[in-house]
């Protein structure tokens, strides 16, 4: 049996952006891109959005735990095996926002990184 976790007061507030996290469940607002981490690599490892637009991140592991972490943004999730995890971003200042990973997983950690570009 699968339990749903709903998610429903934690948000955090950045400069560039409202972030929502919790696990992978539908939240019928705005689209939503997967984004799978499998060593060392994010796959997409990067993103174009509109600024203002609410996009879910559902991120998956396809191997051992991992973490996506983009600092400017809020984001700090981290993603296990057979556990996806959201991640809900709405941007409001356009530009490059680089993320990594954030749990080391083996000698090529230092190579996953992810970016999301916010543009007009």
């Amino acid at each position: 049996m699968q339990r749903i976790i709903t998610l429903t007061a934690l948000a955090i507030l950045s400069g560039t952006g409202i972030v929502h996290t919790g696990s992978a469940q539908g939240n019928g607002n705005g689209r939503t891109m997967e984004i799978h981490a499998h060593r060392f690599e994010f796959s997409p490892n990067e993103i174009t959005i509109k600024k203002g637009e609410t996009v879910t991140l559902n991120l998956v592991s396809d191997d051992v735990t991992h973490s996506l972490v983009i600092k400017d943004l809020g984001v700090n999730q981290e993603v296990s095996k057979g556990h996806p995890e959201q991640v809900t971003i709405t941007p409001q200042t356009t530009g490059d926002f680089h993320g990594k990973c954030g749990r080391f997983c083996g000698s090529g950690h230092g190579h996953m990184t992810f970016t999301v570009h916010v543009q007009e």
